[in-house]
């Protein structure tokens, strides 16, 4: 978990997608996502999480449905989202927290 700390506790905002391979919804986000990592750059991150080599963490963060998106900034959870979302919609939500 302290991994999982440092990689959520810094000033820029932090979009995560839990994911699992064999899950399309989850599949069809890869491309958002990559379209979303393009439009931010380095003013935020974009990380997938798979949650079958990382089930300790989804079950910390009650991660039911996929995919599961969550925005955290400076450590502290200030979005989430449950199945998909656009691009569009995705770089809004991260822009309101740069």
């Amino acid at each position: 978990m302290s991994k999982f700390g440092d990689l959520i506790d810094v000033n820029i905002p932090v979009l995560l997608s839990f994911f699992t391979e064999w899950n399309e919804q989850s599949v069809a986000m890869h491309p958002v996502l990559r379209d979303v990592a393009a439009a931010v750059g380095d003013k935020a991150r974009v990380i997938k999480i798979d949650v079958e080599k990382n089930k300790e963490l989804a079950e910390a963060l009650r991660v039911k449905g996929l995919p599961t998106l969550i925005v955290y900034k400076q450590g502290e959870m200030k979005w989430r989202h449950s199945g998909e979302q656009d691009a569009n919609t995705l770089i809004g939500v991260v822009k309101q927290f740069l």
